[in-house]
């Protein structure tokens, strides 16, 4: 698209993907207010090309690829969704480019150095993800990480053009809205990689926890449970949530303005992490020591959490503990009775 006259140049951004399901991309064309397309345009995006959502396919895409391997057409976002696949025997084959001798792990690591920025889309395209899950046949990995270990397809030294390290909007799927203000910050200039957390996720989303926001709170803080999915009580517990330990804003920024997965009545499985998909216990089950949970509350030590745990129980409210193995409210909160005025 030619830019008008006297105005800034519209931002290229190029989306491949690699190995994964496509269900990040279903997650963002879901975003509401505003929508990604109203965003692309607000923020000065030219979306060159998607898999999904461009008309341009074959040697349109080839053609496409040239000019901006070439430096004619310039590269200024490449995003990657889904896991690098290196395999077999790191030869990428298992991934060709579509019509091409172009193993897409090669297509990846020539176009990376060109971009201005690089966005790794979900969890498999930042650490691997569910792609690179068990055995991992097909040596699946994130573009800087390799699971929890720092590699990956481009290696930790990676700085694109911008000098910024590859950004890691990690979820599976991604929230729409971190994508979304991902992009507006990259189109400001605004983002630094002081903006980053430790592993190059946006801290706009990433310095808070999926705890904060949770409508189960209460009964957290009580420590009143629930046993079964069905039930209204924290899953903490019993039932494998991990919120109060996984970095994301997903009660707090919700999906489609309404939904998160604690609100949808089942826990938090960690899904912004690296290795989540490798996680030693089923995700609906709490691994214990001596009945006590092996994961805790980031930041809080054991003996404080088994010390405030005895004291929540043993101060939980009637209601609370009736409504915690409850799959609907059966006690609700009343009004303290006030002495009438002489």
């Amino acid at each position: 698209m030619q830019n008008p006259p006297g105005k800034p140049r519209r931002l290229n951004l190029l989306w491949l993907q690699s190995g994964g399901c496509g269900g990040c991309t279903l997650s963002l064309i879901g975003a509401e207010s505003p929508d990604l397309v109203t965003v692309l345009d607000i923020a000065g995006i030219d979306l060159a090309w998607h898999p999904s959502l461009s008309e341009a396919t074959g040697f349109e895409l080839h053609e496409l690829l040239a000019r901006l391997m070439s430096g004619q057409e310039p590269l200024d976002i490449l995003c990657l969704e889904g896991s690098v696949i290196r395999g077999p025997r790191g030869t990428g084959r298992f991934h060709m480019l579509s019509g091409s001798e172009w193993p897409m792990k090669n297509l990846i690591a020539d176009l990376a150095p060109l971009a201005r920025n690089v966005v790794a889309i979900g969890t498999c395209a930042a650490f691997g993800g569910i792609t690179a899950a068990g055995d991992n046949p097909s040596d699946a990995c994130g573009l800087v990480y390799d699971g929890r270990e720092p590699g990956g397809l481009l290696g930790p030294r990676f700085r694109a053009r911008s000098g910024l390290p590859v950004i890691n909007v990690s979820g599976c799927p991604v929230h729409p809205g971190w994508v979304i203000e991902t992009f507006l910050q990259l189109a400001g200039g605004t983002l630094t990689e002081a903006d980053l957390d430790g592993i190059g996720r946006p801290r706009f989303y990433a310095d808070h926890l999926v705890h904060h926001g949770c409508t189960r709170n209460e009964f957290y803080e009580f420590k009143a449970s629930a046993h079964n999915l069905s039930e209204m009580g924290c899953m903490m517990e019993h039932l494998g949530c991990m919120g109060t330990q996984v970095h994301a804003d997903c009660n707090i920024r919700l999906w489609n303005g309404e939904g998160s997965c604690t609100r949808g009545g089942y826990p938090c499985i960690s899904c912004t992490e690296p290795g989540f998909e490798e996680l030693d216990h089923a995700f609906t089950v709490t691994p214990k020591r001596a009945g006590i949970p092996v994961g805790l509350p980031t930041d809080m030590p054991k003996a404080w959490f088994v010390a405030l745990a005895s004291l929540s129980k043993a101060a939980t409210p009637e209601r609370l503990r009736r409504n915690a193995v409850a799959d609907h409210i059966v006690v609700p909160p009343v009004g303290r009775q006030r002495k009438p005025h002489k």
